[in-house]
């Protein structure tokens, strides 16, 4: 197995990605902490991965909020006794992030508080541990708009995730040489319940970003964690620093 014996924690573990993540790591043999916000939703998720034969663990997280995250971390070395893995993926795009002329402040804190703040604090309190286990890998959840501009803004989602890419090379600098790996995958669209409710009810926009991908689809979830399994595994031992960008080839159509 990939990630045997590995102890991960994923971010936001309680749906969409984040939930086909911690069935696919466990399935490579990680032990796995759900760090997820909604209780019912966090539980499901190791409920499945046991029943598929997996080993997981729950934990209730805001991940903006510092005695938070430091419990989130607690809880993987109280459970498990060591952290190797953790996967950033909590993020929100909510549907009032518009243009900066026209996004309300409070919209724009909620997302940077979740997208960015978040990643710090998960970070903060797993680089210390991941240094006493002798090693590590972060994979920060990017995303492919944060590489290139777009006339449908959602300003605040995309400096946030452009703050993550520059979070990622300054920890791959920092960390690398402790052992830790830090690298950031830049999704294209997903077919996640994020996009796909928003994108279910703009009929328009949906179209607007099939016809700009080449591949003529959105991405399944499966094919983003599968770069993640890579960045967790001890395959990608000389991979930091990386921004990976996994989106169907959107971002390097001009038309």
């Amino acid at each position: 197995m990939r990630l045997a014996d590995k102890v991960t924690i994923i971010t936001g573990g309680g749906g969409g990605m984040g939930r086909v993540a911690a069935r696919m790591f466990a399935a490579e043999g990680a032990r796995v902490v759900v760090a997820e916000f909604a209780e019912a939703a966090g539980q499901e998720t190791v409920d499945l991965v046991r029943a598929d034969g997996g080993e997981a663990t729950f934990v209730k997280v805001d991940v903006s909020n510092e005695g938070s995250a430091r419990g989130m971390v607690d809880h993987a070395l109280t459970t498990y006794g060591r952290l190797d893995v953790l996967y950033n993926n909590a993020g929100v795009m909510p549907e009032a992030d518009h243009s900066v002329t026209d996004t309300e402040v409070d919209v724009w804190d909620q997302v940077m508080a979740v997208n960015v703040r978040g990643v710090f604090l998960g970070c903060k309190f797993a680089i210390p541990a991941m240094e006493a286990a002798g090693g590590g890998s972060i994979i920060n959840i990017a995303s492919f708009v944060a590489l290139l501009g777009c006339s449908v803004p959602q300003d605040a989602y995309t400096a946030s995730k452009g703050a993550i890419l520059s979070l990622t090379r300054s920890l791959a600098v920092q960390f690398g040489p402790k052992g830790i790996r830090t690298n950031a995958i830049c999704p294209g669209p997903v077919e996640t319940p994020l996009l796909m409710d928003w994108l279910l009810k703009d009929e328009a926009a949906k179209l607007l970003r099939l016809a700009r991908n080449p591949t003529g689809r959105f991405g399944k979830p499966e094919e983003i964690v599968s770069m993640a399994l890579y960045l967790a595994s001890d395959e990608s031992r000389w991979t930091n620093g990386a921004s990976l960008v996994v989106d169907g080839g959107i971002s390097v159509n001009y038309f």
